[in-house]
C-alpha cells in the first residue's frame, strides 16, 4: 500500500470557538482560505506530513455518517493522543486547556504507559497528551 493522506474529521458546534481552542491549547495552525467568518473553510489543521484534522460543523457532518446520529458530548468512541517529549509539556497543555475552559478528565500523572492526562475540547472530544515510555526496541508500547 502506498503512503496515503489521512483526514480525521470531528463534529463541532462553533467554528470560531474550535479554531481558537485548537490554536491556543494544542498550538495547531489552521490552513486554507478564510470564509466570510474569517475561519478557513474547511477548518483543517496539519498534524503530520500525511495526517490532518478537519473540524466540521455538526449540521454538515451528517453527509459523512449517513443516517447515524452524531454522538452527544461525553460519549467517546475514540480518544486522541498527542505525543510530547516531556512531562512539563503535558502539564503545560493541560494548563492551557484548563484556562480555555476545557473539562480536565484526568489530571497529569504517571500511568503504566507513560506520563499523561486527558481533557475535552469545546465539543467533548477527548484528548490526551502523553510522554510514552517505550521499553521495546521495536517501538511498541508495553502492555
Amino acid at each position: 500500500m502506498s503512503r496515503q493522506s489521512i483526514v480525521v474529521s470531528l463534529p463541532i458546534g462553533d467554528r470560531r470557538t474550535s479554531l481558537d481552542f485548537y490554536e491556543r491549547v494544542l498550538g495547531l495552525q489552521a490552513f486554507g482560505e478564510p470564509a466570510d467568518d474569517g475561519v478557513p473553510e474547511p477548518l483543517q489543521f496539519s498534524l503530520s506530513e500525511t495526517v490532518s484534522l478537519m473540524l466540521v460543523p455538526t449540521g454538515g457532518f451528517g453527509w459523512g455518517i449517513g443516517g447515524r446520529e452524531v454522538a452527544p458530548a461525553g460519549q467517546h468512541e475514540c480518544a486522541f493522543s498527542v505525543s510530547v517529549a516531556a512531562a512539563a509539556e503535558v502539564d503545560a497543555i493541560v494548563e492551557r486547556a484548563r484556562q480555555a475552559g476545557a473539562e480536565i478528565v484526568t489530571d497529569p500523572g504517571e500511568q503504566p504507559w507513560g506520563y499523561t492526562a486527558s481533557f475535552t475540547d469545546p465539543d467533548g472530544h477527548l484528548w490526551s497528551p502523553v510522554v510514552a515510555e517505550l521499553s521495546d526496541p521495536k517501538g511498541s508500547l508495553p502492555s
